[in-house]
């Protein structure tokens, strides 16, 4: 990526995450962390990682899934009057695990030196 468009990234994570926060009233969505955002070099799309610590069911990641899906255009249209680029990228949401799978992680280590220290 180049330096323009991980700036660009940037400032998409900031203002979605704001938008998502301030404007979207979808009880699907709850509270997400946006993890990190690939924008295509041309700016036409840009795939929006994210992640929830409510997730905790497949039922869960598929209704956010749905409420981050069908949020999609209104969160476009805010960030197009807001940001000063010519072209928006198309949103599209993806679940992130790797904060899952790090929490996941810490939990074996420390039963493993709870495990020794006993």
């Amino acid at each position: 990526m180049s330096r323009r468009t991980e700036r660009i990234a940037e400032q998409l994570k900031e203002e979605i995450a704001r938008v998502l926060h301030e404007d979207v009233s979808d009880p699907r969505i709850g509270m997400v962390t946006l993890t990190r955002i690939d924008c295509a070099p041309d700016l036409s799309n840009a795939l929006v990682y994210w992640s929830s610590v409510a997730v905790d069911s497949k039922d869960t990641l598929a209704a956010v899934e749905d409420g981050l899906e069908s949020a999609a255009a209104f969160v476009r249209g805010r960030i197009a009057k807001v940001l000063p680029l010519r072209r928006v990228p198309r949103l599209e949401f993806r679940f992130d695990p790797t904060l899952e799978q790090g929490d996941r992680t810490l939990s074996l280590l420390r039963e493993i030196a709870d495990g020794e220290e006993a």
